[in-house]
């Protein structure tokens, strides 16, 4: 979550081993602040992790390409950059580096959000209480849909929730992904705490969510009370949580389902909480400002983007997902903030949230060979169409 226009600051698998095939098939086809100590979380519930396939990309298999869904074969390949500060879309064609379609979207678009059909694109305009729906085969914007705050935007794995992280009121939205009827607003356990990152009191700052490997829970991130919630599918309430501290923002699952890595912008590094067990049991120091997590096309890696807030010498650590270690940190001169992997794993696209610009990082180098002026505040970019059976939201969360 950031100050909504200031400057910038210093749905569930049915049953537990339907992922397990699915995976299966797949294979063969920002601020500062202090930071409290990580504590065990709260929980209840049955092991998580039964249901991932062992060895290879795990979770990701049907990610790594490089073949692409048939539903979007012949879309051409863009990369749509909201500008937050500039209620706007950029749209840019990667074989060129040129903007080549600027449109005007909602107030504040915070996220570009592939559907779990991979059908259309959304564009998340969260004071404008919409959502931009587009066309990735003409990438042309159609008529704003109705949806209150959707400052990110998920959906279940089998298809059946959009689930909307309404940020401002502090709550979850459970959606019909077609009608976008509301079908139950959950909202979050009470903090009352100020939180001068995002110039509100009495929210939690949630914001980005992971699925376990089973789809029955998710884990959310609140980026004010540093705590991560852990919150059923099924029933659609939350169901346990842990404090990591900091400013916990943006998850995603291991390949083997086991751990949740979490991004700290406050605690410069990653968590990593297990699964089943809901406790944090390591720490990954990474840079500063540690904030969007995306699996390598291989799915063996996890690249981290440092946004630096402060001091505008970003980077991307490169962490190995089978020893949980750094294996590499790019220099990124300005503010990584979230992207995409292009579908042959040979770029890294990612937001230059506070320089006005878009990266582009070659994986095999680590070198960024673009820098791409666009609108104000560029945030969740997304790199579409990518490999992968469906999409489960935020900028291109693939399984």
């Amino acid at each position: 979550m950031e100050h909504r226009r200031p400057a910038p600051r210093a749905a569930v698998l049915r049953r537990a081993g339907a992922l397990a095939l699915l995976v299966l098939v797949g294979g063969a086809c920002a601020g500062s602040g202090g930071h409290r100590t990580p504590g065990k979380g709260t929980t209840a519930g049955t092991s998580s992790t039964s249901a991932v396939a062992s060895g290879g990309a795990g979770i990701y298999s049907a990610t790594v390409g490089p073949n692409l869904n048939p539903a979007v074969q012949g879309v051409p390949l863009r990369v749509y950059v909201p500008n937050s500060l500039g209620d706007s879309v950029d749209v840019i064609d990667p074989s060129t580096y040129k903007v080549v379609d600027h449109f005007a979207v909602g107030r504040a678009p915070q996220h570009v959000t592939p559907s779990w059909d991979l059908r259309t694109l959304y564009v998340d305009n969260t004071e404008g209480d919409s959502l931009t729906p587009i066309d990735p085969r003409t990438a042309k914007p159609a008529s704003p849909i109705p949806v209150s705050d959707p400052y990110n935007l998920y959906f279940a794995p089998d298809g059946s929730r959009a689930i909307v992280v309404a940020e401002r009121f502090d709550r979850l939205d459970f959606r019909d992904p077609h009608s976008w009827q509301l079908v139950k607003s959950v909202p979050a356990p009470a903090y009352r705490q100020p939180c001068p990152d995002v110039g509100a009191t009495g929210i939690n700052g949630l914001d980005h969510l992971d699925f376990s490997a089973d789809g029955r829970f998710f884990l959310l991130s609140s980026e004010c009370s540093g705590r991560m919630f852990k919150v059923d599918v099924a029933s659609m309430s939350f169901a346990g949580e842990v404090d990591v501290g900091g400013s916990p923002v943006d998850v995603k699952l291991s390949p083997d389902g086991r751990v949740f890595y979490v991004a700290n912008q406050k605690r410069n590094g990653v968590s990593v909480i297990d699964a089943d067990a809901l406790r944090e049991i390591a720490f990954i120091p990474t840079g500063e400002g540690a904030h969007g997590l995306y699996p390598s096309r291989d799915g063996h890696s996890l690249y981290v983007a440092n946004r630096a807030p402060q001091t505008h010498h970003g980077s991307v650590s490169v962490i190995d997902f089978a020893t949980r270690r750094v294996d590499a940190t790019w220099p990124v001169a300005g503010t990584p903030d979230m992207g995409g992997v292009t579908p042959d794993g040979s770029q890294f696209w990612l937001s230059g949230r506070y320089d006005d610009v878009v990266y582009v990082i070659d994986t095999k180098t680590g070198v960024v060979t673009h820098r791409i002026a666009v609108g104000k505040g560029p945030h969740g970019l997304a790199v579409f169409p990518q490999p992968g059976r469906y999409s489960l939201g935020h900028t291109g969360n693939y399984r």
